[in-house]
């Protein structure tokens, strides 16, 4: 039986795929680093071996998946080619994977992996179901209908999928290291569009989705009264929010989400189009959306005696906005703090004004040092030119996250897509610290 080989096992879409072949019953083990990353729990409970990186690892009989990271010089990768092992990439691997079911693609700058989860939870309540979420979850069902997966556009990596159907989120300016501006973004969606085969779902509100062209039938959702679902008499609450749909000005049915913030409405309006699509129950969908209980690193809350701690992925303009709009929603008699730690300096220096306003919403901001990437040069830009664009912002070091300490009442939020963890795991350990101290 072959032997499924992960070279870079720890990848939040490699990790996701390990676990839905090992569901499956296939042979997986992987290799990567050895530095620890939140998504090799999920391997570790899978009981899914996890090798440092050799050339020794690679043997007849294997079949080599090679995450997209990872050049064919990585010693891996050289060794199978050397030995005549196939090896195929995670993306072309994935478009393969998907033929067997019916498919549901998620993709757009802002929302993917949210959506995704939340898809996968509500369709898994009415037909087996298979999902891959890019925050490193994935399962493989016996006998899955449908498969509901992430479809990152970094590199237009999704382009490698045919998709029968696919939920386009929003179209923003983002990953200012690969794509030009909004329209080279734009194409992109474009061409994924004239691959998919059922249908398109897709955010009617956003002024790029409106151009989308495509030969199957795209369906609008938003807030906007000329999209095909519309959410009306929004009811947010501390405990979540409420909200009626409307299907082409019909009334369909009222749900209730326990999450916060616009975003989270509109999410849940995708995943209940695709469903009214499929004629899904609308029971089930009103049941498992009540009970969605939020993916990894996704305002993941966190009690520590009056405060309350956040991690979330937000490392763009848009997303931090939402981030704080959902924190202001559900805790409104606390103040908001932003504790930002900018990923890759083309975004910063590309989004540069649009941080200082998105951050400025935060009743206090602190910044970390910028996350750097290997494909990019440092240049002139530091952490202090986005400190200049927020009024009473500060810089926060990993070995003094003292200043927290003093914001009684407060909601932390830990927003980042490098690795701002390691910020609020120090603090953490401070408060550890505080607190035997204290008794």
């Amino acid at each position: 039986m072959t032997v499924y080989h992960f070279v870079g096992i720890k990848g939040s879409g490699m990790s996701a795929l390990a676990q839905i072949l090992h569901d499956m019953g296939y042979n997986v083990q992987g290799s990567d680093v050895g530095k620890y990353f939140f998504t090799q729990a999920a391997l570790e409970d899978s009981k899914i071996k996890i090798l440092p990186f050799q050339r020794e690892n690679i043997t007849q009989g294997m079949t080599v998946i090679a995450g997209n990271a990872f050049p064919d010089t990585h010693e891996e990768i050289d060794e199978a080619l050397r030995q005549g092992i196939p090896v195929i990439r995670y993306h072309a691997f994935l478009g393969e994977f998907m033929n067997k079911f019916t498919s549901i693609a998620v993709t757009g700058s802002h929302g993917k992996t949210s959506t995704t989860g939340l898809l996968s939870h509500v369709m898994g309540g009415a037909k087996p179901t298979s999902y891959l979420i890019g925050d490193g979850t994935g399962s493989g069902v016996k006998n899955a209908e449908y498969f509901v997966f992430e479809a990152c556009e970094y590199r237009r990596h999704f382009l490698s999928y045919y998709p029968d159907y696919a939920i386009m989120t929003n179209i923003d300016f983002d990953h200012p290291d690969y794509f030009s501006n909004i329209e080279d973004v734009y194409s992109a969606f474009q061409e994924l569009s004239m691959q998919v085969n059922k249908a398109i779902i897709a955010y009617g509100d956003d002024d790029q989705l409106q151009k989308i062209q495509a030969e199957v039938p795209v369906l609008f959702y938003g807030f906007g009264n000329g999209n095909d679902f519309q959410a009306r008499n929004l009811q947010k609450s501390t405990s979540g929010t409420k909200f009626d749909v409307f299907v082409r000005n019909h009334f369909y049915a009222t749900f209730e989400i326990p999450t916060f913030g616009d975003h989270n409405v509109l999410n849940a309006l995708s995943v209940i189009a695709l469903c009214h699509y499929e004629e899904i129950n609308v029971e089930v969908l009103q049941s498992q959306l009540k009970t969605f209980g939020g993916v990894k690193r996704r305002f993941t809350e966190k009690v520590v005696g009056d405060q309350v701690l956040v991690d979330d992925y937000a490392h763009h303009p848009v997303e931090i906005k939402a981030t704080i709009n959902a924190a202001r929603q559900k805790y409104p008699n606390s103040q908001i703090v932003a504790v930002f730690q900018p990923h890759t300096f083309t975004r910063t220096q590309t989004f540069l004004q649009e941080f200082g306003e998105s951050l400025g919403e935060a009743d206090k901001v602190y910044l970390c040092e910028i996350f750097g990437s290997a494909r990019e040069n440092h240049g002139k830009l530091s952490i202090n030119d986005l400190k200049a664009k927020i009024d009473g912002a500060e810089i926060l070091l990993e070995e003094d996250t003292s200043p927290l300490l003093m914001l009684d009442n407060s909601v932390l939020l830990f927003m980042g897509a490098g690795d701002i963890q390691k910020f609020q795991s120090a603090y953490e350990s401070l408060l550890q610290q505080q607190l035997k101290k204290a008794q």
